[in-house]
């Protein structure tokens, strides 16, 4: 009666007696250590996701502002740039002898609410996203004629465009439709692989093409009585006046910082340069908040689960009490009878966790295509990693912990009833 073994039985069987407000402790369990689980594994993949979103890049160069924001428009295509950088200044820039390519960015317009961004063919060259992973192309090739366009995985799939489609590039942001580059329609060439990244979201053009289109426009309108086709645009001079900002690839990591500081004395305009993994790490202590209160709220939830955990023990002692009389009649002694509750607590959790494991990776399964669609986060599905079995195990503690305040009582009770003479 007082082996382990013993009474480990013996507080299964009295789950089993009490088998539906068991299963149903069980199931809020589960639910919340899904939960735990799934706020982790969105937590840190996003995070992943966001140092992965550049690589190989030593430099970024734009007008004078702040490195979150030059980081938001020029790598994940939000907002817009305070001032675009003259031509001249990227040429100068991009000749050093320090400098190993350099990739300029031009943004603005858009197509269908997908950004439009004008670049060189060495952006296909030279980009870098997670480990040095090169951009690869699903179909097609980039482009060589000013009205060609290379379309991000998602766009292609979102909007249903195929190789040698025409497209329409829109005037500004948005998906309005009243200014338009319609004369001057663009042809998918190429439509690259999905990469998890705003590459995905992101319509690709030549910087020829991008002043091609507003070769006959002035102050954000058409000039009244001026049209120029696209046959008589492609013999005009389409080199930029400016651009919005421009990636920089260095011969020696070493002279980063001295480059940097070049060129933000730069004395031909105001610019900013900045290092990308510096940015990312400001962007997301700017973003730390709501990483606290992702796992606050996962917290409260597994509280919430052990409390309901706990709210069953203590209502079943009353109604378990002569239960426990029994027990005690066939010789188990109090702390047996205590040990019970932490065992019954222990068994619900360990059960769990178990349904919950499951329930996150179903759940992992179902969603994993809709949010890399829909938010481009790519979360892969693994085996559980240290820091999930050490979330598992914390709860397990937490249980183990909870079950102590039912089984203190039990045994004060069971230890009262014992010293109670009986005639």
């Amino acid at each position: 009666m007082t082996s382990i073994g013993s009474i480990v039985s013996l507080s299964l069987r009295s789950l089993l007696n009490r088998r539906l407000t068991a299963a149903l402790t069980v199931f809020g369990v589960a639910v919340s250590v899904m939960l735990i689980l799934g706020v982790e594994k969105v937590r840190h993949d996003a995070k992943h996701s966001f140092t992965n979103t550049i690589s190989g890049t030593d430099l970024i160069v734009g007008a004078r502002s702040g490195s979150v924001q030059l980081l938001l428009y020029s790598v994940f295509r939000i907002g817009n740039a305070t001032n675009n950088i003259s031509w001249n200044s990227y040429r100068t820039i991009a000749g050093r002898k320090d400098v190993k390519w350099a990739i300029p960015i031009s943004l603005g317009d858009s197509h269908k609410g997908f950004r439009v961004m004008g670049t060189s063919e060495g952006y296909f060259r030279h980009y870098r996203y997670g480990q040095k992973r090169m951009l690869r192309f699903e179909a097609g090739r980039p482009f060589d004629d000013v009205f060609d366009t290379v379309l991000g995985a998602e766009v292609a799939e979102e909007l249903g465009y195929k190789l040698d489609q025409k497209i329409v590039i829109d005037h500004g942001l948005g998906k309005g439709r009243f200014s338009t580059h319609k004369d001057k329609p663009f042809r998918v060439t190429g439509i690259l692989e999905r990469t998890g990244t705003p590459v995905d979201r992101t319509v690709h053009v030549s910087l020829d093409g991008i002043t091609a289109i507003h070769i006959d426009w002035k102050g954000g309108a058409r000039v009244p009585g001026m049209a120029i086709d696209a046959d008589a645009t492609r013999k005009m001079d389409l080199t930029p006046r400016s651009i919005t900002a421009f990636m920089v690839g260095l011969h020696s990591r070493l002279g980063a910082f001295r480059v940097l500081r070049d060129i933000n004395e730069y004395r031909g305009e105001p610019l900013l340069a900045i290092l990308p993994g510096v940015a990312l790490q400001e962007l997301w202590r700017l973003m730390s908040t709501a990483e606290a209160a992702l796992r606050a709220v996962s917290i409260l939830v597994v509280i919430g689960g052990l409390l309901g955990m706990l709210t069953m023990l203590l209502t079943s002692l009353n109604e378990r009490r002569r239960e426990m009389a029994i027990l005690r009649g066939v010789g188990a002694r109090p702390q047996h009878v205590g040990a019970m509750f932490v065992v019954e607590a222990i068994s619900i959790t360990g059960a769990g966790c178990g349904i919950g494991l499951l329930f996150f990776y179903v759940g992992m399964a179902s969603l994993q295509p809709v949010i890399e669609y829909h938010l481009g986060l790519f979360m892969p599905i693994a085996l559980p990693t240290f820091r999930e079995w050490l979330i598992l195990g914390m709860v397990m503690g937490a249980a183990a912990t909870t079950g102590l305040i039912p089984a203190s009582m039990a045994y004060r009770r069971s230890l009262a009833d014992g010293m109670t003479v009986r005639n």
